[in-house]
Order: C-alpha cells, then sequence, then structure tokens
C-alpha cells in the first residue's frame, strides 16, 4: 500500500477533483507548479478558489471536458456585466480578473482581442457553487443549459470517481461525525463504567428509539428521492438504490435485534452484576481505559492517509499540453484496480490495529488475574503488555487480521455482484444463501481469535498453537460459559449500535442538504463504518476483558482444584457468579470454595493440551 500511495501522490493531484482547475492546468485555490508546454500554467492560485466558465450560457460537453475555457478567479460576479468597462471595472474593485491571465486589467478595453480573451458579453451574474467550487449563472436560461451540461458530465463519470466527488464533497461533514461518534463512544465508556439497572433500561430504550426511528427516516428518504419529477443525475439515482439497500437492512436489524431484547429482557439484572465484576477488573489495570484513546488516534492517523491515498488514486493521470497553450489530464488505466487492492488494505490494517488492542487488553488481565497477591498488582500492567506484543506476538495479531480480511473479501464480492444477479430469482437465493455462509464464519472466526489472543498471552504460543488450545479449553466449558458470554457481548453490541445509530441520523440530515450532485450515501456508510469501529475499539475494552477473564477461569478450573497446593487464581466473587450463573452445583461440590491464599508462590499454569 505503501507503493501505491507514493505512486497516486505523485501522479496525480486529488485537490483537482473537488477544487477544480483552469483550462492550464492550474487547480483553483492552491500554488501550483508548471506544466510543460502551457504557459500560463505554474500560477499561484491561492486566493483564487472558483472556477469561471468563459462561455457559461452555451456550454458544450466533449469527452467528459467541457468546450469553454476556464479560469480560477477569487469572486464570482453577482451582478450581470454588460461590456468590458463592467469587466474591468468589476476587477478593479473586486480583485477578480474574468478574463486571460496574461491580459492586463489596464487592457480589457484597448487590447483588438479582448473580445476573444474575454468572457462573452454579457455575464449573467453567478453564484459560487458548494460543489467543484463552480461560479453557476443564475440567469434562467443559462442556469438551464449551464445544468444540462453539468448533468451530462456527472452521468458519463465512472461510479469510483462519482464516489470520489461525493466523499470529497462531504469531507467536512465526515469529519464532524467521526467527532460526535467519537463522543457517543466515550459517554458509554463512562456508562459502562459505572453502570446501573436503570442505565442499561434507558440504553435499551434509547437503541429501540434510534432503530426504528432510522428505518423510518430511510424509507421515507427513500420515497422522497423516488417520487422527486427532478431526479436527473445518476448520483440521485444511485442515492435512491442505496437508500432502499440501507432501508431494508436496517429493517431486518430492528426486527432482530428487538427480538432478542425481548428474549433477554429477564436477564437485565444478571448483566449488571457481569459489567460490575469487569469493572472491579479494570479498575486493578492501571489506564487500561486509556488504550482505545490510542489506538483511535492509530486508526485516524491510518483513515486519513487512507483517504488521501484513495483520493489521489482516483485523480491519478498525466497532464499533457494541448494547442493554444492549454493542459488536458489523461486518467491512468487499470487504476480503479489499484482501489481493490488498497481497500483490502483498509480492512487488514484496520483489523490489524484492532487485534494488537485485543493482545494488550488481554494480556493486562491475565497479569492481573494470575496475580497470587491481590493486594499487590503489577505496577505496569498494559506497558508490559505493549512490550510482550511487539517483542513477541505481532505475527500473531497479523495472521488473526488476516483471517478476518479473506473472510470479508467475498462477502464484499457477492455485493458487488448483487446488482448482476437481483434480477433473476435462482441467482437472488444464491446469493442469500453464500452470504450467509460467508458472514457466519466470519463471526465465529473473530470471536475465537479473540480468544486465541488471551492464550497466546497466557502460554506465550504462536497463533495456530493457541487457536487450538483455545478452541479445545471452550469446547470443553462452552456449557459454562456461553450465555455469559452472550449476555455481555449483547449488549456491547447494543452500546455499538447506539453509536452507530445517532451518527448514522446525524449523517442523513447532514448530507440531505446538498443531495443534487453528491453520491453521499457512499460517504455516510464510510462514517457508518468510521462510527462501529470508534464504539468497538472503545468498547472493546470491557468484552476482551470478559472474554478473557471468562477464559483466564475456565483455564483456572482445570489447572487447579482448590487444594492448599493448587488453590484457585479467581476471587470469591467471580466464582460465586458463575456458579449461580451456570448452577454450577455438579463438578465443583468437591473443590474448595477457598479462591486463592495471599501467597507469593503461585502455581504455574501447564499448556492446555
Amino acid at each position: 500500500m505503501m507503493f501505491i500511495s507514493g505512486y497516486a501522490v505523485v501522479a496525480g493531484a486529488a485537490e483537482r477533483l473537488v477544487l477544480g482547475y483552469d483550462s492550464f492546468g492550474n487547480i483553483c485555490g492552491r500554488k501550483n507548479t508548471p506544466v510543460e508546454g502551457a504557459n500560463l500554467s505554474g500560477l499561484d492560485m491561492t486566493n483564487k478558489k472558483y472556477v469561471f466558465f468563459l462561455n457559461s450560457c452555451s456550454l458544450e460537453i466533449q469527452s467528459l471536458r467541457i468546450s469553454s475555457l476556464s479560469l480560477c478567479v477569487s469572486s464570482c460576479p453577482q451582478e450581470q456585466l454588460n461590456s468590458l468597462e463592467d469587466l474591468q471595472s468589476f476587477a478593479r474593485n473586486n480583485g477578480s480578473f474574468l478574463c486571460i491571465y496574461n491580459l492586463n486589467v489596464s487592457n480589457y478595453t484597448l487590447n483588438p482581442k479582448a473580445a476573444q480573451l474575454c468572457p462573452t458579453l454579457p455575464v449573467p451574474p453567478s453564484k459560487s457553487f458548494p460543489l467543484f467550487n463552480r461560479c453557476v449563472p443564475q440567469n434562467p436560461e443559462c442556469y438551464s443549459k449551464y445544468a444540462s451540461v453539468l448533468i451530462s458530465m456527472v452521468n458519463e463519470m465512472d461510479v469510483f470517481h462519482r464516489i470520489l466527488s461525493g466523499i470529497l464533497a462531504g469531507r467536512d461533514t465526515v469529519i464532524g461525525l467521526s467527532v460526535l461518534a467519537l463522543a457517543f463512544s466515550l459517554i458509554l465508556v463512562l456508562a459502562f463504567r459505572f453502570i446501573q439497572t436503570l442505565l442499561i433500561h434507558t440504553l435499551i430504550a434509547l437503541v429501540v428509539f434510534g432503530l426504528l426511528f432510522i428505518s423510518g427516516v430511510l424509507w421515507w428518504l427513500h420515497y422522497d428521492y423516488r417520487n422527486d419529477p427532478s431526479t436527473e443525475l445518476e448520483t440521485e439515482k444511485e442515492n435512491v438504490k442505496f437508500l432502499l439497500g440501507y432501508a431494508v437492512f436496517s429493517t431486518i436489524v430492528t426486527v432482530v435485534l428487538l427480538s432478542l431484547i425481548f428474549v433477554l429482557r429477564k436477564r437485565l439484572q444478571f448483566a449488571v452484576q457481569l459489567f460490575r465484576i469487569v469493572d472491579k477488573i479494570i479498575g486493578r489495570i492501571p489506564f487500561l481505559l486509556f488504550q482505545p484513546l490510542w489506538t483511535f488516534l492509530i486508526l485516524t492517523v491510518f483513515w486519513v492517509f487512507w483517504v488521501a491515498v484513495l483520493l489521489s488514486l482516483g485523480t491519478a493521470g498525466t497532464a499533457e499540453s494541448t494547442s493554444g497553450g492549454q493542459v488536458e489530464y489523461r486518467a491512468l488505466s487499470g487504476i480503479c484496480y489499484m482501489a481493490w487492492y488498497h481497500f483490502v488494505g483498509l480492512l487488514w490494517t484496520s483489523e490489524f490495529i484492532l487485534a494488537c488492542q485485543q493482545m494488550v487488553i488481554a494480556g493486562a488481565v491475565v497479569t492481573c488475574y494470575f496475580n497470587r497477591n491481590k493486594n499487590n498488582p503489577s505496577p505496569h500492567p498494559v506497558l508490559s503488555s505493549i512490550s510482550v506484543l511487539f517483542c513477541y506476538h505481532l505475527g500473531t495479531a497479523v495472521k488473526g487480521s488476516f483471517l478476518i480480511t479473506i473472510l470479508r473479501i467475498p462477502r464484499i464480492v457477492l455485493l458487488y455482484l448483487y446488482n448482476i444477479l437481483n434480477q433473476k430469482k435462482n441467482a437472488k437465493c444464491l446469493f442469500s444463501c453464500c452470504f450467509c455462509c460467508v458472514c457466519c464464519p466470519e463471526s465465529c472466526l473473530r470471536y475465537f481469535n479473540q480468544h486465541a489472543y488471551t492464550t497466546t498471552a497466557i502460554n506465550g504460543t504462536n497463533f495456530c498453537t493457541s487457536a487450538k488450545d483455545a478452541v479445545c479449553i471452550l469446547a470443553r466449558n462452552s456449557a459454562k460459559l456461553a450465555s455469559i458470554s452472550c449476555l455481555g457481548d449483547f449488549l456491547l453490541f447494543l452500546g455499538k449500535v447506539f453509536v452507530v445509530c445517532f451518527t448514522f441520523f446525524g449523517g442523513l440530515m447532514a448530507f440531505n442538504y446538498h443531495r443534487e450532485l453528491q453520491a453521499w450515501v457512499v460517504p455516510l456508510l464510510l462514517v457508518g463504518f468510521f462510527a462501529y469501529v470508534m464504539s468497538h475499539s472503545f468498547l472493546s475494552v470491557f468484552e476482551v476483558t470478559a472474554d478473557a477473564m471468562f477464559l483466564c477461569f475456565a483455564i483456572d478450573m482445570e489447572t487447579n482444584d482448590g487444594t492448599a497446593e493448587k488453590p484457585y487464581f479467581v476471587d470469591q466473587e467471580l466464582l460465586t457468579f458463575v456458579s449461580q450463573s451456570n448452577k454450577l452445583t455438579e463438578g465443583q461440590n468437591h473443590r474448595s470454595t477457598t479462591p486463592f491464599q495471599d501467597n507469593e508462590d503461585g502455581t504455574e499454569l501447564q499448556p492446555m493440551t
């Protein structure tokens, strides 16, 4: 991925897509470098952010290029200019020059070729459009012709570039919504840190409201878009398709989650006890709750870098001078295939960063759990876990994240093929079956990966050996641990749904204000992905802590017998909680309930075979 990013940044400038550029290769709003053969290239356009067409009332499109000459100007004329004198006065009063750059403002009325070097008169009043920074004529007749050409140009763009333009146009909104998701995630971390029964009921009520509200808004927006007679752009048609998909998916998720909430409603008090025990362990480990902040910063830097490279890939090309000193950008062939490779890099690297966090948390929990003297904990368990990760177990995180990635890729391919297959009934059935077969293994693998990381922290074994040991220990104790782990994970998943729902709603409201020329449903999907990863990153502290705690408990029960020679590491509160939850009366009667003794001579765990 590093090679691609370096190549793309050299080959093309992403600013061209959103800032716009003139006919001489200058990108508006920035300082440019000269293009060989183009005398008017390489100009400083820092204060000239808008693209102005010299013949805005009679534009024509040829091979995705507008035939009229375009210039970078500092402001658009808001009143009609009827003569060269008006152009000269506008330039002097506003500092915005509407004629060719090498024509001095004092020569607007003296140069015999001024009619060809200046815009066609009269110049209609115009306003800067938020997308692409174009000066859009406000005269009804000119606007109609201008809009028709712009519609044709956008419709002829491939989907990849339309998506990129939507991301660029809504980049500020995406950043703002990501900050909103971060705020929601921090609030939930504090909520779970001091969780009470009322708080759980409040969270569930908010999630139910959010799911129902989002589903209703999505169906309403789909109906509104579908019945809008002014829908002409391909971006708007794509928005209609994506909104239908979002609405169907949201409705299915709502029905499933509401059903699960109804089934598990009687075990809410049990969930409160579970998180109190998890909170007690987290309280013993200094700075464990700060671990997601570092993960978030690393993910943010990576995502910014990834989006920048993606935009550079979309605008990668070579600048070539043409007749008249103008510049034309020719896109590199096959660049869209490089974007797929870049997308795989997003999945793998994001999963790797999250896997590193899981291993750090698991290592710190293991250190805390298998400490005989609970009153004298390890001074720096998090730093020690980070050190062990970077020195010995980075390969384990790479392998685990890679397995998740390779299971995600077929699902993405199936989603991509759905547009081709959705007209055939049999193909739809085939698609649904394949999609389920791909999704289920991914969820299971993610669950076992997490336990494999904990096993690695305990025994120091490689990924494959740890995964085998984790599967064996979970298989022997599935009846004891399944209900406990599932309830805690489900409640944390509701927290993630809460973050995604309300961030998604904010995105719907923000993006819908500029619906015309943006494929905004794709940036909205990107926002949803970021919101879920952020919430997962923060709430995974509780999730990984709980799973690591129960895996350590299972190993403790198998390795030790509660006697003076081999006492348990578990404390009484956790032992009582697990016993009450699973009614562990049989098989535990012969064991002492004395959890541990305050001595320094601990029993070393044996490899799980």
